[in-house]
């Protein structure tokens, strides 16, 4: 089993946190949003992952993709790199890891985790996770038939279809079609939008005859703004909790200080007269000084003095020392 995570989009909605790393690099509950994202597919396929193609914008530089292999290697899968320099669409995204589409495959994009507890249908040409959601017209849906065989793919209906959500992770049982059909609208400029669609090669599969069935997660988080994302740190933070996964270093040096879980705590962070929790992180090196920090996501070599943090989103090596109580700041940021 292969796995392609197109993630060559910088997250400009994530702002100003993907300025110096691209969202799908951004830390939840202690790890990166694509790290838990891999995991938790491999988790679903319950089979060897042998490779996971990633695909960025070549500007994202060597650090990003030396980053992006480790993942794949602590998964013991190989890690391939491949670039998508222009934003012309899904389905030309995928097409860019061409070489690595051979075999059951499975594409997911990097903005999204979720929970789930289903056994995937490998003899169906394609599998499609979607969620329930009450208001579908803001999402693509699939819709089905009585043998919950999906039969249609509708992209944000103005009139109910179906509250089937897909979340954009996808199986296909043969790379090779998938990449056919890819190859087929490129060659034939099949463009909607200004852009190659995905879906316009479901859409073929469908045509074809292929079988498509749904995958159906308990859970869908978004990291796609920083409200969203915070939201998504705290409900993993409690998933881990009930999992007894939670995780406070060894190493954290704690003055005079309270930690309320489920939080996570990195290497040598340092507390001083300080209430964390529930619900944060702190990534390593991070100081925190005569703080309160609740429901916040707080990143690497950090110093957080004099704050009330609530609902807070704060990058790497930042310095924070205020009275705001909701804030978001980036990389390399001092507000004193």
């Amino acid at each position: 089993m292969k796995i392609i995570v197109p993630m060559a989009g910088r997250g400009s909605r994530l702002r100003p946190h993907t300025l110096t790393v691209p969202k799908p690099l951004i830390p939840i509950a202690g790890k990166p949003i694509v790290h838990r994202l891999v995991e938790d597919i491999a988790k679903v396929l319950n089979d060897k992952i042998e490779e996971i193609a990633f695909i960025i914008h070549e500007s994202f530089g060597k650090d990003v993709e030396k980053d992006l292999i480790t993942i794949a290697e602590k998964l013991g899968a190989k890690g391939t790199i491949c670039y998508q320099n222009e934003a012309l669409g899904t389905a030309h995204a995928i097409l860019c890891a061409k070489e690595s589409m051979q075999g059951p495959i499975v594409v997911a994009y990097a903005d999204t985790l979720f929970r789930a507890d289903f056994n995937l249908d490998k003899d169906a040409d394609s599998v499609i996770w979607v969620k329930q959601v009450k208001d579908p017209s803001a999402f693509g849906v699939v819709k089905m038939n009585d043998k919950k065989q999906i039969i249609d793919f509708v992209e944000k209906p103005k009139e109910f279809v179906s509250d089937l959500a897909i979340i954009g992770i996808y199986y296909f049982k043969s790379g090779e079609t998938l990449r056919s059909e890819l190859e087929y609208l490129l060659d034939n400029n099949i463009i909607k939008g200004g852009e190659y669609q995905l879906t316009d090669a479901l859409e073929n599969m469908k045509q074809k005859g292929m079988l498509f069935m749904p995958g159906q997660v308990d859970e869908w988080m978004d990291c796609g703004n920083k409200n969203v994302t915070v939201d998504t740190n705290n409900r993993m933070l409690g998933f881990l909790e009930a999992e007894n996964a939670n995780y406070i270093s060894p190493t954290v040096v704690n003055e005079n200080s309270t930690i309320i879980p489920p939080c996570f705590i990195g290497d040598n962070v340092v507390l001083r007269n300080a209430t964390v929790g529930p619900n944060v992180s702190l990534g390593e090196n991070t100081k925190v000084e005569n703080a309160t920090i609740k429901n916040s996501l707080i990143q690497t070599n950090s110093i957080i003095r004099n704050a009330n943090l609530d609902n807070a989103m704060v990058g790497n090596h930042a310095v924070y020392d205020g009275k705001h109580t909701n804030i978001s700041i980036g990389d390399y940021s001092v507000l004193e």
